[in-house]
């Protein structure tokens, strides 16, 4: 073999894989700081993974560093931005409260998806595309949870919401078929613990919400329980009322004297009408009591939701900036 031919083999094997021999010589060059290694350390990456995460060069901030880095991203998303992929590079926010844990990890596995389908050739993203998208509407018929999810994208172009759509399958969603479980494995070498990760701090979010969705209803029921029962009391108090003032009428003016009998029947039926009610009015401050206590329980749901919701929110971290990674 003539060295020509073999020159011309070798820049066509370079070419094609042009992009990987770039990302390796920027991944090679690049010195993650060390939470940026502990997050890709958990993601149990392959090599390809790895090398398309450092190509990357991530950085991991909790300070308002990160909004600068993610300004230019279109946060039409609802919720939080928790990560971005621009400029070829991946940033993310460093979320550290426990209840929420593996919360950047998730983020960054979507964040490099996205690294990776912008690796592709145009030839292989549309025909990615256009399969993501036929699975889409496979699973969107029996998955009402995925449609709500992805309705945050629906007003992208198919390409970007298979793009997203990518990120999301990847990272969120554990059944899928072996044709995408063979694609993701690309990059992760255990996808399920990505999707453990990401159903751990999802059911706190989604824990509070039911919490609070139940307290609320039981509230509800309660109230109108309470003001029907209310009214009623208040019309037996009154009827009381006018019953004793009457039976005092009567006895003033000596109706019982021939009739000592109906005189005592009156007396009794009254004291136990009154008893009644005070039984009644007990178990209605019971209740009211009940209510109150449920309104301090959703106030402190509340509470924790608003908490958790800061700590997601990069608009509330420190102004102090990190050192540029």
């Amino acid at each position: 073999m003539s060295i020509f031919l073999i020159v011309v083999i070798a820049l066509i094997v370079a070419f094609a894989h042009r992009q990987d021999i770039q990302d390796h010589f920027s991944a090679s060059s690049f010195n993650p700081s060390p939470r940026t290694v502990q997050v890709m350390n958990s993601l149990q990456l392959t090599s390809t993974g790895e090398r398309v995460f450092l190509a990357s060069h991530p950085t991991v901030d909790g300070s308002q560093k990160f909004n600068e880095q993610c300004a230019n991203v279109d946060h039409s998303e609802e919720g939080h931005v928790l990560g971005c992929f621009t400029g070829e590079r991946i940033h993310l926010f460093d979320v550290t409260d426990k209840r929420v844990s593996g919360i950047v990890e998730v983020t960054a596995a979507h964040e490099l998806l996205h690294a990776a389908y912008s690796r592709l050739s145009d030839g292989d993203r549309t025909a990615l595309s256009e399969k993501l998208l036929n699975e889409y509407d496979v699973m969107s018929t029996n998955n009402p949870e995925l449609v709500d999810r992805m309705s945050v994208y629906k007003n992208l172009s198919d390409s970007a919401f298979a793009n997203e759509l990518n990120s999301v399958l990847g990272t969120e969603v554990r059944d899928l078929p072996t044709w995408l479980n063979n694609h993701y494995a690309t990059w992760f070498k255990d996808r399920g613990a990505l999707v453990d990760d990401f159903d751990s701090y999802h059911s706190v979010f989604i824990g509070l919400q039911d919490r609070a969705e139940n307290l609320q209803s039981e509230m509800s029921s309660l109230r109108a329980d309470v003001e029907q029962r209310n009214l009623n009391y208040d019309a037996a108090v009154k009827k009381f009322n006018d019953d004793a003032a009457e039976f005092r009428a009567r006895n003033e003016r000596f109706e019982f004297s021939d009739n000592p009998d109906e005189f005592d029947r009156i007396r009794a039926e009254l004291s136990e009408r009154r008893s009644a009610l005070q039984a009644t009015l007990t178990d209605l401050q019971a209740d009211i009591d009940h209510y109150n206590e449920l309104r301090k329980q959703l106030q402190e749901l509340g509470q924790v939701s608003t908490e958790l919701a800061g700590k997601l929110n990069s608009d509330l971290a420190p102004v102090t900036t990190r050192p540029e990674e």
